[in-house]
Order: structure tokens, then C-alpha cells, then sequence
């Protein structure tokens, strides 16, 4: 047992190393979600209110597309102690991260029981091309994953104590409070599930009835402010945006997207096309994977044991909310494939083991480990070296430049005006000049909402969001233009430059 765990304690350290170095210079910026995050938590720190006014809002409006709740408030519990900063937004993406890979190991002891299935399940899931980037960027998905894994490891352990189900229900409502995807995975989820854990356990089933019904309730309860958001309020908009029409006349595109999933070109090749969601740039999973996926599935369906579906059901269940979007493959939707994959591989590795000559066992296991850990690290050398200085556009670097490396300079103007080429440059002024919010409340100016169902700011205090102009260049105004906007017949007086010497923004002044 000793050894076990200090095996998972190497795994858990390999982990935070390669998580929490440099997590705040590669990526190279927060993305806009990431500074929209941020930003919100630092005002709910603040004042318990968000950007808009609200108080303690279930769903934040944001850009207009309504993030959740799980990510922020977290998020605000590390601001109030640390300040608003990178590492106070990226951090909590590593912790739930973490809570992926011990609950990974947890559940496949469960479902495998086999102490080595669960371990390499663990390492899998922690060098994985798919889960790596997401685990080390705000993005909400980290938590949503978390919650969804452990909703399910405990209602694992409710068919020995059926009380579980009460806590399992709770995580569960984590999960779809955390990233959307869950909102479309989980009823599907409970679809299939329930009906089985009915069929297999009615010698049982006196023993459940009270706590699932306590559980459904919990469930329908918190699906009511879901219900509200997209009956009464704003919250269809931006779905209808980015959603497939679910129509019969769809049913081709859906069908399409979900199988891009399964490509060889998305999965071993080029992944996500993306760079903030493929962090390696290259495919989501690894070659080596498809001979372990492959015995995973040998021995799963060779066993017939319901509890060893769940991985290969999981598989099944990720692709479908990116599959009802517009744009597939899409790496971060469908984010619960990665320990889905990393449970069959694990398992398919442990039978392959199990099946070689004894004489080859620990030369094989030692010479797969290798191999992944050559790859992952391969991998992770390209990231820390080259990814920020290929990708610094992507995470609209430019944005993040202005307002540190000018912020000295702003109160010598009147007017500080800003392309919005990039999108949502405000966030990043809010957000790295720890913006108070009353002060932005009080003088904030809107757009009208965009094709894409997002609210932007058109100014507020000195500064303005805008397409620049000639127009636009006055006396005591400061002026930063993309490449599409640069003021013809008129030198500017600075640049800002991405990490690859490509310029981002021009300056110019008056």
C-alpha cells in the first residue's frame, strides 16, 4: 500500500510541476474569458457584486453569454487572498485539475479494481495532450470535469450506501453549474444510467428509494434558475448563435460533427485547430494510445461487468455537446474524453500485462512508461519554449501589453482609445489595471448586442472601445490601432508587438 501511494504521489507531483511552472508566462496573456473571470471575481470579492450590479448572481452575464457560477466564485476566494492576478485565476484550473487526477485513480480502483489500472489511469490523464492546456488556463471546463467525475464515483459508492446518492447529487449539480457541456452530458447521463442501476438492483431497490428521490429532487430543484435563464432572460441568445438548429434537416451536421471527434487527423495528427485549446499542437491523444484503447476494449467487453462500461460510455456521451454546436472538433466541449480515454488505456495496458510472459512484464512496463514520459516531455519543452512566442496573438497579448506597459502613461491624455479588433478590450483594461467597480459601473457605455450575442463596452472613465479613425486622432488622446484599423498618412509614435515580432497594435498621439 506504501508503494502504491507513493507512486501516486510521483504521478501528483509530475502533475503540479509541470502545471504551476511558468503558468502565468505560457500562456502569455489571459485570454478574454480568463480576464472576464477574473475580473468578476476580484468584484464579487469586492463588493459582492459583479461587473453589471448584480448581487451574487447565479449566472453571470459577462459578455452577454452568461458564465457560471463554480469557476468564479472560486476564483474569488483566491483574489481576496492573493490579489487579482494571473495565478489567482489560473491556479483554481490547476486544483480541480488535480482533484481529476486522485478521482480518476479513485474511480478506476473502483471500477477495475485493480491497483495498477488506477495508477496508470492517473498518469495517463495527467501527461494527456487533450486534458494538459485546460488544466493549467482558467477555463471553466477544469471544474465541471471534477464535479462530474466525483458525482459519479460517488454514486459508485452509494450502491453500498445508498446516502451517497444524496452527496453524488450535489457534485453532480457542481458539474452543470461549472461548464455547459455538463448540461447536455448529465440528463443524458441519468437517461441511460438510472434505468440499468434500476433493472440490476431491484432486490435492493427498498434501500434506494428514499435517498434517489431526495437526490432527484435536489436535481430538479437546481435546474430551475437553468430554466429561468434561458425561459425569461438572455440566455438562449448566445446559445442560438453557436448551436446546430435541432431540426431532422440537421441531423446530417450533427451526425458530422460528432464523428470529427473520432478522426485520426483530430485525434492523432493536428487536434484542435485552435491553439488555445491544443497546447502542444500536434493530436489531442497520443498514437501509442490506440493499441491500449484497444485492449481496454478487449478486456472491458470480455469481463461483461456493467461497472466497466461506464469509461467506454463516457467516450460515447463527450463529443455530443460540441457535436449541437457550429464548431467541431471542438477539443474544450468535449473535454470529458480525455479521462474517459485515460481509463480504457489504463485498463488495456494492465491486460496486456497481464497476458505477455512473466519474464517481459517489468521490461514492458517500464519501456511503456518511458515512452510516455519521453513523449509528454518532448511535448512539454515544445510548450515552455515556443508555444507563447508562436500563439501571443491568440490570447491577444497586445491587450495585456497596453495596459501594463502604458498604464504610466494614461493620465497624461484626456482619451485613451482602443481598436476592438481583437475583441473585448475592456476586460483586459478592467482586469490588469484592478479597475474599481463601482467606477466602472457608474460610467460604463454599451454597444448594441452583437451577431454573436455578446454585450461590448463602448467606453468608460477616459477610455473607448471602438474601430479606429482618422477622426479618432485628437489633441490630448492616445490612440491604439490594430493592423486592420492603422491610421493611413499618419506615423505612429510606438508599436506593440507579439512574441514572434509580428506588431499587434500601433500608437499613436497627439
Amino acid at each position: 500500500m506504501k508503494k502504491l501511494y507513493l507512486l501516486l504521489s510521483l504521478i501528483v507531483a509530475l502533475f503540479l510541476f509541470t502545471r504551476l511552472f511558468r503558468i502565468t508566462k505560457s500562456p502569455p496573456s489571459l485570454y478574454w474569458d480568463e480576464a472576464s473571470i477574473g475580473y468578476n471575481a476580484y468584484s464579487i470579492s469586492q463588493n459582492l457584486k459583479d461587473e453589471w450590479g448584480a448581487i451574487l448572481p447565479v449566472h453571470f452575464r459577462a459578455f452577454g453569454e452568461f458564465k457560471l457560477p463554480v469557476y468564479i466564485y472560486t476564483t474569488a476566494i483566491f483574489v481576496k487572498l492573493f490579489g487579482l492576478s494571473e495565478f489567482s485565476v489560473r491556479f483554481p484550473a490547476v486544483l480541480f485539475s488535480l482533484g481529476t487526477v486522485i478521482i480518476l485513480f479513485l474511480l478506476t480502483l473502483k471500477i477495475a479494481k485493480n491497483k495498477s489500472a488506477a495508477l496508470f489511469s492517473a498518469f495517463f490523464i495527467s501527461i494527456s495532450p487533450w486534458f494538459f492546456i485546460f488544466s493549467r488556463v482558467g477555463y471553466e471546463a477544469s471544474a465541471g470535469v471534477m464535479f462530474f467525475l466525483l458525482g459519479i464515483y460517488l454514486s459508485i459508492l452509494a450502491l453500498d450506501n445508498p446516502q451517497w446518492f444524496i452527496v453524488a447529487s450535489f457534485s453532480f449539480i457542481g458539474s452543470i453549474y461549472s461548464y455547459n457541456s455538463f448540461r447536455v452530458i448529465l440528463p443524458l447521463f441519468l437517461l441511460i444510467t438510472v434505468p440499468v442501476f434500476l433493472l440490476t438492483n431491484r432486490s435492493k431497490m427498498k434501500n434506494y428509494v428514499v435517498p434517489l428521490i431526495i437526490s432527484f429532487a435536489f436535481l430538479l430543484v437546481s435546474v430551475i434558475p437553468i430554466y429561468r435563464l434561458y425561459k425569461y432572460d438572455a440566455g438562449a441568445v448566445r446559445l442560438s448563435t453557436v448551436g446546430v438548429p435541432l431540426k431532422l434537416s440537421s441531423i446530417p451536421q450533427i451526425t458530422g460533427n460528432y464523428l470529427s471527434h473520432y478522426s485520426l487527423n483530430f485525434l492523432f495528427i493536428s487536434g484542435d485547430s485552435n491553439s488555445r485549446s491544443n497546447g502542444f499542437g500536434n493530436g489531442e491523444v497520443y498514437l501509442v494510445d490506440l493499441p491500449l484503447f484497444f485492449f481496454g476494449l478487449i478486456y472491458i467487453f470480455k469481463k461483461r461487468n456493467l461497472k466497466l462500461y461506464l469509461p467506454f460510455f463516457l467516450l460515447i456521451l463527450s463529443p455530443i455537446p460540441a457535436a449541437i454546436t457550429t464548431q467541431s472538433p471542438h477539443a474544450l466541449r468535449a473535454i470529458l474524453f480525455a479521462p474517459a480515454l485515460a481509463i480504457i488505456c489504463a485498463i488495456g495496458l494492465n491486460y496486456f500485462i497481464q497476458i505477455i510472459p512473466k519474464i517481459y512484464k517489468s521490461v514492458v512496463l517500464v519501456l511503456v512508461v518511458i515512452l510516455y514520459l519521453v513523449l509528454f516531455g518532448l511535448n512539454f519543452w515544445h510548450f515552455i519554449n515556443s508555444y507563447s512566442q508562436k500563439n501571443s496573438g491568440d490570447w491577444q497579448y497586445g491587450y495585456k501589453e497596453i495596459f501594463l506597459t502604458y498604464k504610466n502613461d494614461f493620465a497624461k491624455y484626456n482619451k485613451v482609445i482602443i481598436s476592438d479588433d481583437y475583441a473585448q478590450p475592456y476586460i483586459f483594461a478592467l482586469f490588469y489595471l484592478k479597475y474599481d467597480p463601482n467606477s466602472f459601473r457608474q460610467t460604463v457605455m454599451y454597444n448594441p448586442v452583437n451577431n454573436w450575442g455578446f454585450s461590448t463596452v463602448e467606453s468608460f472613465g477616459k477610455f473607448v472601445f471602438k474601430k479606429i479613425q482618422l477622426t479618432d486622432l485628437q489633441k490630448n488622446t492616445l490612440v491604439f490601432a490594430s493592423n486592420d484599423d492603422k491610421i493611413k498618412g499618419v506615423n505612429p509614435v510606438g508599436e506593440i508587438k507579439n512574441l514572434n515580432g509580428t506588431v499587434s497594435l500601433w500608437i499613436y498621439s497627439r
